[in-house]
Formats: structure tokens, sequence, C-alpha cells
């Protein structure tokens, strides 16, 4: 949390909700401010106690004090005297990898560390900061999002399509909802993947351990029904590329999925990719992965192929991105290693 969002408010001022967070059915009794630390990536726990001091910490819309226990199904809220910093858009004058336009849509493919939208910590700098000003009066989505239908993680590369219009906003929803789009990425993930194909699933719901994660809950009890096709591209000894097909689009759905049977994605930081998670204990095979680690300081997962039906001529239209340079040098040194082996096994 910024310093900005805790001042004290003025008695005479609207308040306005930042976050809101519905306690489990399952959610064991804990303080307040832990609680909320859990949810809101980049809080501090000083900050969140100056919030409840000054009375902006709600459970079920009364004010509550830092040590308040949270309780199943308690609904907790953030007010403040100042809107979301994300509903205060402004335009800039950012480059952006536009691969596709007309009167109806845009499509982009985005760079990788661009974040897709305004919100906690990132308030300026992201494609729709750059897509108001390229384009004026974008329709907004449910979440008061200019233009967005979908969206990809901050550190994943690839293919996004854009609304113009009320009626392309309202189309393109659908068939994201109808799971018509066809979206196809690749991803390098840890160990040799044996199956030359083959599909994931298992609902999808915020981690109850770590909710910066998504986790798969296999029994349906949480979370939302997600489903992952995998084929093998390439196999590279102790990594594995494959080419995920995505039938549903829940938050981190390939991340989440490919943890769950065993294969996180290479230097993937919030999902336990980013140390060596097979291979050798030979000390030139551990300076090998380092130096893959620095050529890919991300996750591992680029959206590379985004079909849809276009939203006033009904025709399916295909766009496909190449494999960015950071991903590509990857490879290339896993291939190498693919090929010579043998001398990262002398210690």
């Amino acid at each position: 949390m910024q310093e900005e969002d805790y001042d004290l408010q003025d008695e005479s001022s609207e308040l306005f909700e930042h976050y809101r967070f519905t306690a489990t059915d399952g959610q064991d009794p804990l303080r307040v401010d832990k609680f909320l630390m859990n949810f809101i990536e980049n809080a501090t726990r000083n900050k969140i106690q100056q919030a409840a001091k000054a009375g902006n910490i709600l459970v079920n819309d009364l004010s509550v004090k830092s040590n308040y226990k949270v309780k199943p199904k308690d609904v907790v809220r953030v007010v403040l005297s100042h809107p979301p910093h994300e509903n205060l858009l402004v335009a800039e004058d950012i480059p952006l990898n536009i691969v596709y336009e007309d009167d109806d849509v845009i499509v982009v493919n985005k760079e990788p560390g661009m974040v897709v939208h305004p919100g906690h910590g990132n308030y300026s700098g992201t494609l729709v900061n750059g897509l108001i000003h390229h384009i004026e009066n974008l329709p907004k989505n449910s979440n008061e999002r200019p233009g967005l239908v979908h969206r990809i993680d901050k550190d994943t590369s690839g293919l996004l399509v854009i609304a113009k219009t009320e009626f392309a906003m309202a189309h393109l929803s659908k068939q994201f909802f109808d799971k018509t789009t066809e979206r196809l990425y690749y991803a390098l993930v840890w160990g040799n993947v044996e199956e030359d194909s083959g599909t994931i699933e298992g609902h999808i719901g915020r981690s109850i351990k770590d909710r910066m994660q998504m986790s798969v809950f296999p029994d349906g009890e949480f979370g939302k029904p997600a489903i992952t096709h995998y084929k093998v591209i390439e196999r590279f000894t102790y990594v594995t590329l494959v080419e995920c097909k995505l039938e549903t689009g829940r938050t981190h759905q390939i991340r989440a999925h490919f943890k769950y049977i065993g294969h996180t994605l290479f230097n993937d930081e919030r999902y336990g990719g980013d140390i060596i998670l097979k291979g050798t204990t030979f000390t030139k095979y551990k300076q090998f992965v380092d130096n893959c680690f620095k050529v890919l300081p991300r996750q591992a997962l680029h959206a590379k192929t985004l079909g849809f039906v276009h939203p006033t001529t009904g025709e399916f239209m295909q766009f496909n991105s190449e494999i960015p340079e950071d991903i590509e040098q990857c490879l290339e040194k896993w291939r190498s290693y693919s090929v010579n082996s043998n001398e990262f096994d002398i210690d």
C-alpha cells in the first residue's frame, strides 16, 4: 500500500470502496490486518493498522479495529476518501504493438512486463493508459475498464483483442463467455511431460494458504471449473515446451494447472518455478539454469494465437504472434544443452 492510500478521511467527504473480500466458509479466525495482507499485494501491516485506526476498514458495514477476528462469510471492505486510482484513468502516449485495427476492434501484441489495466501499485504505464490515448471513448466493461474483454498477466506476453464499440464489447464478451474463441499459449514447464497430449481439469480458486496464488480444487468444492488442453511441442531433458489450448479462462489458469500436475512454469516466481525443480546437482548445470533465468526474467508463457468472430462482418479472424526474443533465447539455450548435456555432468 502506498502512503497516500490511507490518509485520514475528511468527515464530510464521500467514502469510496477500494477493496472488498468475502471470507470463505472454511475461514479460521484471523486478525483482519493479517487477513487483508493475504489479499492486497504490496500491503504492509502498519498501513492496514493505520487504515483501521482511521475507521477505513469495515466488516459487515461496521468499522473494526485491526485486531478484529475475521469469521466465515464476513464481508471485509476498505473504504477511503478518494476514488480508487484505477478509476482515475490518464491517457499516456505509450508505444503499442498493434497488429490489427478497424472500426470495431484492436488486436495488440502485449510486451512482457506491461500491466493490462491500472490497479493497486500500477496506476500508470498500463495497456489501458496507452489505449485511451490511442482512441477516445472506448466502451467500458462490467468492471469499468475501457475496451477490455479479456486480459493476460503482467509478465505474460502475447495477443489481446480490445473492443472499440459497445456492440463489439457485447459481442466479443459473449464469445469469451460461450468459450467459442481460440486461444493458444506456448509455455515452457519444468520436467518431462510424458504424455504427448492431454487435458487438465480441476476447479481453480484463490489459494487458502497464499492469497496471491490460485489453486486447483479437484473435488470442485471451491473455485470455478477450468479446462486446459495441451500438447508437447519440444522436450529438452529437464524442461518441456507445450502448447496450451484454453477451454476456460480462469485467473492464472495455465500457471495453476501445470503446477497442479507437477510441471510448474519455468521461472514462474509466484508459483515456485524460479528455482531448479528438475535436473542434476552439478555446479555447471546450476550456472546454466541461472543464465536461462537471466535471459528470461519472467514466467515462460506467451499468448501465441488468438481467434474470434468479427462482431460486424461475422468473419472468423485468427492472429498469430512470434515467440518473443527472451523466450526464444531461453529455448535455444535448452536446445544446446540437450545436445551437449554431457559437458554439464562434470562437477
